[in-house]
């Protein structure tokens, strides 16, 4: 019997652990044809906080924490010590179909194995083409949801249908469909999955919170 509990007691650990989401530290980049910006997200567990970086300062200019346990987001401005609740935009309205395609292409991006996605508007003039990990990082797609930003990447990143849990694009360009114009790209540059220590999930102690 002792045998048979130890066994059971080892299975529930394992499927604990095998069925965890990405813990650690993710710096992207995000370019425009007029500026280039950096970014990191820190993920533990349900909380996650994404800072926007300057470039030339290497400074921490603004944050977001998403807590996707509670569906809340805060924001963060370091330069006034300020923090405030911030509201999800509304969702976002898409003229015309959105034609979505798996290609047959995949790419190694910072040791993942990414599959090639295109999402494709013909009246909005945009073509997205996204390269996207299925692997654990089970807090993109509720975060991009949750936040419901109108920007085109991540509109278009909602369209596709059928992607696996934990699915995230490493790297994804915008064009224009006339012309193939460069309009944005995102591009993952770093993965660590060392846990972040829980402070740098938090609100500084000293902030004063912002009310509108």
């Amino acid at each position: 019997m002792k045998k048979i509990a130890l066994t059971i007691v080892l299975l529930a650990s394992f499927c604990k652990i095998s069925g965890q989401g990405f813990n650690g530290s993710i710096d992207f980049k995000h370019y425009t044809a007029k500026d280039t910006t950096n970014n990191t997200y820190y993920v533990k567990d349900k909380l996650i906080k994404l800072d926007h970086i300057n470039r030339k300062t290497g400074n921490i200019e603004g944050s977001f924490i998403f807590d996707l346990e509670t569906n809340n987001i805060k924001f963060v401005n370091p330069k006034r010590q300020v923090w405030g609740d911030h509201k999800s935009e509304t969702p976002p309205i898409i003229k015309g179909k959105c034609e979505v395609t798996k290609g047959s292409g995949s790419k190694t991006i910072q040791g993942y194995k990414c599959n090639e996605y295109t999402v494709k508007n013909t009246e909005e003039n945009t073509v997205v083409t996204y390269w996207i990990s299925t692997d654990k990082f089970t807090f993109f797609s509720p975060i991009i949801k949750l936040w419901n930003r109108k920007d085109k990447q991540s509109v278009y990143f909602n369209q596709i249908t059928g992607l696996p849990e934990g699915s995230m694009p490493l790297l994804s360009e915008e064009k224009q469909l006339s012309d193939g114009k460069l309009i944005s790209k995102l591009e993952v540059i770093k993965i660590s999955k060392t846990t972040p220590e829980d402070s740098k999930l938090k609100v500084p102690s000293d902030y004063t919170k912002f009310d509108k």
